[in-house]
């Protein structure tokens, strides 16, 4: 369950408080498993990236999860092959009455044994992203998915981080940003880090690095690293073969093999072994967004 807290004169503000927002229920934690939410500037590649890490995850022996949490419920295609009924769907099926579903009514199997699951969401203008996510790990814990898991990735709508999209964040241990060497990509990325800043104020989760992706370079996310204190762990270059892989539903691990793309598969599985083993988190502060507009580029 999730309860909705408004913001109080005099109170002492909790997660929530100061907007319409979705607040974690304790009862439901999410086990043992290594949880790891992706954000990033829209269209930059957090989907590709997500699954292109399940399945590297999946390749060193681990029991991986991922979780869309985008209403348009494409994260997990290059992985099962096609768009899957979402957590949405299957509870309006039997009037969310969820003691009435199965697990494999909305867990799906895709590549190298990695769980799917596709939370939806309302329609547009209508409801709470963070109500979908929060009945979706409602839903998991209830079927005892989280237990049997070493791995949960949450693949999360752009760079929306409202009180509802945020959510991911409350179950979280690490919020991962993915950007592109642009200005838009790590203006974004700027104000992402803010957001799990300040969830990290109530909850467990902190910054665990940037992952540079479709860029050739990275001259200006390693000068915004430099001047913040954050990390990137890691670079995925912009490769027509990764573009191919989308149009063919695949994962780069299913590709046909070349020099480029073995290069791409040894950075996936190392980043996933370097996430695996775990490292000490990101304490890096964000600009204001006058100074990073100033900040970035050139005269």
């Amino acid at each position: 369950m999730t309860s909705l807290t408004l913001n109080r004169p005099g109170a002492r503000h909790q997660d929530g408080e100061g907007s319409v927002q979705v607040k974690l229920d304790a009862r439901f934690d999410t086990g043992h498993a290594k949880i790891f939410a992706v954000y990033g500037k829209g269209g930059i590649g957090k989907s590709t990236t997500s699954s292109n890490l399940s399945a590297a995850f999946s390749k060193i022996g681990k029991r991986v999860l991922q979780i869309g949490c985008d209403p348009k419920h494409d994260s997990t295609f290059t992985l099962t092959k096609r768009l899957m009924p979402t957590v949405i769907d299957v509870l309006e099926s039997v009037e969310f009455h969820s003691e009435e579903l199965r697990t494999e009514d909305f867990v799906f199997q895709g590549y190298n044994g990695v769980m799917c699951v596709e939370a939806g969401g309302p329609p547009a203008g209508t409801g709470c992203g963070g109500y979908v996510v929060g009945q979706t790990v409602k839903l998991l814990k209830e079927h005892r998915l989280l237990e049997d898991t070493d791995v949960v990735i949450f693949d999360v709508l752009g760079d929306v981080v409202c009180g509802g999209f945020a959510s991911p964040l409350q179950h979280a241990e690490r919020g991962l940003i993915v950007t592109a060497n642009d200005f838009d990509s790590i203006f974004a990325m700027n104000r992402i880090m803010a957001a799990i800043r300040a969830k990290s104020q109530n909850y467990a989760v902190r910054l665990g690095g940037v992952i540079a992706n479709r860029s050739k370079a990275t001259d200006e996310i390693d000068r915004y690293c430099n001047a913040t204190g954050m990390r990137r762990i890691a670079h995925f270059p912009d490769l027509d073969v990764i573009r191919r892989s989308r149009l063919k539903k695949s994962t780069i691990f299913e590709m046909d093999a070349s020099p480029e793309l073995a290069a791409v598969q040894e950075e996936y599985l190392r980043l996933a072994a370097a996430l695996w083993l775990g490292s000490d988190p990101v304490d890096a502060i964000p600009m204001k967004d006058r100074e990073i507009f100033d900040f970035l580029g050139f005269d």
